[in-house]
């Protein structure tokens, strides 16, 4: 982080007697993957721009246990959502915003029943919220009138209803939004949900992110849009699989903010 990015722990905020707006929740991937790291700091630079009080967990966030849960076993989710859950509740948590999908569902949808009641919001629509504030002003810059195809993640389109918050934003930028042809809530799976990210694919003509990314190409895209860290590694792999990657770039909508404003 030597971009001097400001993220304070929760454990520092308490220590100084202040609480955050929001907590960013950054997720495994956001954590430890390399590129996903890009999408982390992009945010947290646009938090910082906007002078959002947040801060992080720092070491004492955990993996939600979302993969646990839906590779089948229960019992090592409800050990990580409790830790988590307990770590939260200390600090009085109220509001979490998170850039993965995964993470988004599983605290907002499967935490409350095991007492972890927080209001969550995914990135997209908590970067809408601060444009529609007023907290944050973008220019198309860069972006006018480039091609951009947004990919629904599932478990922000599907499971959660959020198909405008990117798609407001990727206008805002002044540029082209081009649907595939399978979009919304008739999107197709990137191949990564269901912990299907961390395994080989089973026998078959094709694999999903290969199918997926060829939607993506049919609508001539300069720009494959994406809000989850899983669905941008598994198009980016597409995109490498089609030899691409000099044309088509794969961005997370924070970025696609981020660079527009040159932070």
């Amino acid at each position: 982080m030597s971009e001097n990015l400001v993220v304070p722990t929760m454990a520092e905020m308490m220590a100084q007697g202040q609480t955050p707006e929001v907590l960013f929740w950054v997720g495994c991937s956001g954590s430890f993957d390399d590129r996903a790291k890009k999408i982390t700091k992009a945010f947290v630079k646009i938090l910082n721009k906007a002078n959002v009080p947040f801060a992080v967990l720092g070491t004492e966030e955990s993996c939600t246990g979302d993969p646990a849960k839906r590779a089948g076993n229960e019992f090592l989710f409800q050990m990580q959502a409790m830790m988590n859950i307990e770590v939260m509740n200390a600090y009085e948590v109220k509001k979490i915003v998170t850039a993965c999908p995964h993470c988004f569902n599983t605290i907002k949808n499967e935490y409350p029943e095991l007492g972890g009641k927080y209001e969550v919001v995914h990135h997209t629509e908590f970067l809408k919220s601060l444009l529609d504030s007023g907290r944050l002003t973008i220019e198309g810059g860069q972006f006018k009138g480039k091609r951009i195809t947004f990919h629904d993640p599932c478990y922000l389109g599907r499971a959660n209803n959020i198909y405008e918050a990117p798609r407001d934003l990727i206008t805002k930028l002044d540029a082209e939004l081009v649907e595939m042809k399978r979009s919304r809530a008739n999107g197709l799976c990137c191949g990564a949900g269901g912990a299907q990210m961390f395994k080989e694919p089973e026998k078959g003509d094709k694999d999903i992110n290969i199918e997926r990314t060829e939607d993506a190409l049919e609508t001539k895209p300069e720009i494959i849009a994406a809000g989850c860290p899983f669905c941008n590694t598994m198009l980016t792999d597409g995109i490498k699989n089609k030899e691409k990657e000099a044309s088509v770039q794969v961005m997370d909508i924070a970025e696609l903010i981020a660079n527009a404003q040159d932070l």
